[in-house]
C-alpha cells in the first residue's frame, strides 16, 4: 500500500486549478457520494504557482492544503496519488517524477506534447506498476453514459464488421481573430493546437468505442489567423502588444483502422456556432450508431435485422438503471452533464485502485493517441501524403 493510503482514504494532491483543475475537483467530491468505494478521495492538497491565488481555489474548490511546488506533493505522506491539470508541457516531468516516487498517477490529456515525452511517460508508468503503483490517463468522454453503450453494442456484435467511421470534434471559441494569445495557442506549451487538444478526443473515442486502431494517416491542417493580442495581464491597461500563433487551427485526416475499416476526422476551434460538437458515427454490416456530445444523454442507433417498414434510426435516452453509470444518479429521463464524466472517471480510477488493478485508459494508450497525432502532422507537413502509425 503507498503512502496516503489508508483502508478508507486515498489522499490526493492535484497540480492546476484552472479549468480543468475546478473540473477534476468537482469530481474528487463527488464520486464517493454516488458510487460505492473501498477507498474515500481525500483533496488533500492542492499545488499552484501563486500562494494567494492557490489558497482562494483551494478554499473555494474544497482543498485542505496548499503548495507553491509540486515536488513538495511528492515528500508528503497524506498524497497517494497526483493529479495533473497542468498544460502538457509539464505533464512529463510532473507524472514521471511522481510515479518514479510511489504516487499514482492520473494525467489529462493529451498525455504529452512529444512521442518522446509520451513514451518516457509510458516506460516510467511500466516501472511503476511492477512496484504497484498506477497510471491512467484522462479522456473522460469514454465515461459517457451514451458512449460507453455505444462501445457495449459494438463489442456485441450489434454492428457487424465496421466499415466506416466518421469523428469530429467542433468548437468556435478562438473565431474572433481579436481573442488572445492563450497558451493554447503556443506550440511550446501546448504542444498543438486543434489537433492535441480535441483531435485528441475524438481519436480516442473512436478507438473505444470501435475496440480497434488506427494504423495509418493521411490528413490537412490549417492556421487561419496567425497572429493574435497578447494576454493583458491582470490590473494591466492598454495593449501588450501582439504574437504569431504557433498551432494549427484546424485538423483534417482520413485513416484506416487494423481491422479494415475506413475512418474520416475533422477537429477545429473554428466551426462557428458549434460550442462542444464532439461527434461519432460508427457504420457497420448489420447496423449504424451516432452521438453528438451537445445531445449527450442520447444515442441513435441503426438495426439493419429491423423490418424495412418500419425500420429507421431509434433515439435511446441514456439514463435507464440498466445504462453504464446513470444507475448511480437520477430516476430515468434526469440527464447529466458534463462533469459528471469526470466522477464516473475518478470513480473508475479509485475502484481499480482499490483492487490493485490497471486503469484504463492507462499511459500505453495515451501513448498510441500520441503516435497518431504526430502521424498527422508529419502527413500535414509532408504534402498530406500517408504516414504509418507505429
Amino acid at each position: 500500500m503507498t503512502a496516503g493510503t489508508t483502508a478508507r482514504r486515498l489522499g490526493v494532491g492535484m497540480v492546476g486549478h484552472a479549468f480543468m483543475g475546478a473540473a477534476h475537483s468537482q469530481a474528487w467530491r463527488t464520486a464517493a457520494h454516488f458510487f460505492d468505494l473501498a477507498l474515500t478521495p481525500e483533496l488533500a492538497v492542492l499545488c499552484g504557482r501563486d500562494a494567494t491565488r492557490t489558497r482562494a481555489a483551494a478554499d473555494r474548490l474544497g482543498w485542505r492544503d496548499t503548495e507553491t511546488d509540486w515536488k513538495a506533493l511528492l515528500r508528503r505522506d497524506d498524497v497517494a496519488l497526483v493529479d495533473i491539470c497542468t498544460p502538457g508541457d509539464t505533464h512529463a516531468e510532473i507524472a514521471i517524477a511522481a510515479l518514479d516516487a510511489g504516487k499514482h498517477v492520473l494525467c489529462e490529456k493529451p498525455l504529452a506534447n512529444t512521442v518522446d515525452e509520451a513514451r518516457a511517460m509510458a516506460a516510467a508508468a511500466e516501472r511503476a506498476r511492477e512496484r504497484g503503483v498506477h497510471s491512467m490517463v484522462g479522456f473522460n468522454y469514454r465515461r459517457v453514459p451514451a458512449v460507453a453503450l455505444a462501445r457495449r453494442l459494438v463489442a456485441d456484435g450489434r454492428l457487424g464488421e465496421i466499415r466506416h467511421v466518421r469523428g469530429t470534434y467542433l468548437q468556435d471559441w478562438v473565431v474572433d481573430p481579436q481573442f488572445p494569445l492563450v497558451w493554447r495557442l503556443r506550440a511550446d506549451r501546448a504542444g498543438s493546437g486543434a489537433l492535441g487538444d480535441i483531435g485528441a478526443h475524438a481519436v480516442d473515442l473512436a478507438q473505444f468505442v470501435v475496440g480497434d486502431r488506427l494504423t495509418g494517416v493521411t490528413a490537412l491542417m490549417e492556421t487561419f489567423v496567425r497572429e493574435r493580442p497578447l494576454p493583458v495581464a491582470a490590473g494591466a491597461s492598454g495593449s501588450a502588444g501582439r504574437g504569431q500563433v504557433t498551432v494549427d487551427d484546424a485538423a483534417l485526416f482520413l485513416g484506416r483502422f487494423s481491422g479494415g475499416g475506413l475512418a474520416s476526422f475533422e477537429a477545429t476551434r473554428f466551426a462557428t456556432g458549434r460550442k462542444n460538437a464532439l461527434r461519432l458515427e460508427v457504420n457497420g454490416s448489420l447496423g449504424s450508431l451516432a452521438f453528438d456530445f451537445e445531445s449527450m444523454n442520447e444515442l441513435s442507433f441503426f438495426d439493419g435485422a429491423d423490418d424495412p417498414i418500419a425500420a429507421g434510426f431509434r433515439r435511446i435516452l441514456v439514463t435507464e438503471p440498466e445504462h453504464p453509470y446513470a444507475g448511480a444518479w437520477w430516476p430515468p429521463g434526469h440527464g447529466l452533464g458534463y462533469e459528471h464524466t469526470f466522477t464516473h472517471e475518478v470513480a473508475d480510477l479509485v475502484r481499480d485502485l482499490a483492487a490493485g488493478v490497471d486503469p484504463t485508459p492507462s499511459f500505453a494508450d495515451g501513448l498510441q493517441v500520441q503516435l497518431v497525432l504526430d502521424a498527422v502532422a508529419r502527413s500535414s507537413a509532408g504534402g498530406s501524403g500517408w504516414e504509418e502509425i507505429g
